[in-house]
């Protein structure tokens, strides 16, 4: 499996009726409903407001997995890599997976949300820190489905923010991984080992289009956690994280990469027995920091001093479409960060639209530099 093999496998597999950040259940709706007659389709619960929550089953081996994507419900970016991986399985050329895998997928866990475009689902707890109270119907779905369905892997499918870095350097974590912990100590568990492993490989696949642009995210342990909780239950659970690539706010790029990143843990887990012997690799990631903003105004006079201002997009639903809103949400002089856009004062004053000195807070489209309107749009 060559990136060759990924680049056009991708092309011939992605859904074109998905597109941007703003993926809800009646977009991926009818898309289940016309799948083949061997792709099991069941509805497994329903959430808060009585929305369908599924499932999709495929693949006859023995090797179990189970993947759940949109926990959080503005995370869209793996939703869409999974129905580019059905479009694929219907394909020759992942039948190794088929023959040696049975896979559960789980594609909007939270509906609610989705359709909210927030976070959280409509009782306003966060999904993924209800492992242990379980006071969610969806939260009782997916234990539910993983008591069941009993698998050997999880994939525990995430977007991150615009924020985080691959390191302490100016290289976005395009993608980022983790193997939870299972327990306060962040002991190396067999069953962490194995997890690792596998995002090891993923990791020398994926370095081929991503040099130095993928993270390994922060273990500190949290039972509330839906991967630390069945990491603790000695499933090996497999972190997948969605961030920035250049330009690309509708994360279409992104969609690519995670494409081929669920294509490389499957195909591994499919050919290989993993022991977790392979796991040392894996610290060989670095860990993600939060070193960046979508956009840096370097050199700006803000009331008579010099200073940079960073902002950040607030990702807002308005007449059911997603705007990114620029926010100012630090100014500051002596410290580093990186930007995804740069803007130049050169040491001209910077105001509101208003002609008001700039405040963190703030939240426009545009900003004056010596009164002349500066778009801070992606």
């Amino acid at each position: 499996m060559t990136i060759t093999d990924l680049n056009t496998w991708y092309k011939q597999s992605k859904e074109s009726s998905l597109f941007g950040r703003y993926i809800h259940l009646k977009n991926i709706a009818p898309l289940i409903n016309n799948l083949p007659s061997n792709f099991i389709t069941e509805v497994i619960g329903t959430s808060v407001l009585g929305e369908n929550i599924y499932s999709i089953t495929l693949g006859n081996g023995p090797k179990k997995i189970l993947m759940w994507s949109q926990m959080h419900g503005n995370e869209s970016t793996t939703t869409k890599a999974i129905f580019d991986l059905l479009n694929g399985f219907k394909s020759y050329f992942l039948e190794d997976i088929l023959k040696n895998c049975t896979i559960k997928i789980i594609p909007m866990l939270n509906p609610d949300g989705a359709k909210a475009y927030t976070r959280l689902n409509a009782n306003n707890v966060d999904l993924n820190r209800d492992a242990q109270d379980l006071s969610q119907p969806e939260s009782k779905v997916l234990l539910d489905c993983y008591t069941a369905f009993k698998p050997h892997y999880c994939f525990n499918l995430h977007g991150q923010r615009t924020i985080f870095s691959a390191g302490n350097t100016n290289n976005v974590a395009t993608l980022s991984f983790l193997s939870p912990a299972e327990n306060k100590e962040r002991d190396i568990t067999l069953t962490r080992k194995k997890a690792m492993e596998v995002i090891a490989a993923i990791n020398n696949t994926m370095q081929k289009q991503l040099s130095d642009q993928i993270g390994r995210y922060d273990d500190g342990f949290n039972a509330n956690c839906v991967g630390d909780s069945f990491q603790m239950k000695q499933t090996p659970t497999i972190l997948y994280e969605t961030g920035h690539y250049k330009n690309d706010y509708d994360r279409e790029e992104v969609r690519r990469f995670a494409y081929q990143a669920l294509v490389a843990g499957l195909s591994y887990i499919a050919n290989n027995d993993i022991t977790g012997t392979n796991y040392k690799p894996y610290f060989e990631i670095p860990e993600n920091q939060k070193l960046f903003f979508d956009v840096i105004i370097k050199e700006a006079l803000v009331e008579g001093e010099v200073c940079n201002i960073a902002i950040q997009y607030q990702e807002k639903l308005i007449d059911k479409k997603l705007h990114f809103v620029p926010k100012v949400e630090k100014i500051f002089k002596n410290e580093s960060f990186f930007a995804h856009k740069w803007i130049e004062a050169n040491k001209l004053e910077i105001k509101t639209v208003k002609k008001e000195a700039l405040y963190i807070g703030y939240e426009n489209d545009f900003v004056l530099i010596n009164n002349v309107k500066k778009s801070l749009k992606a």
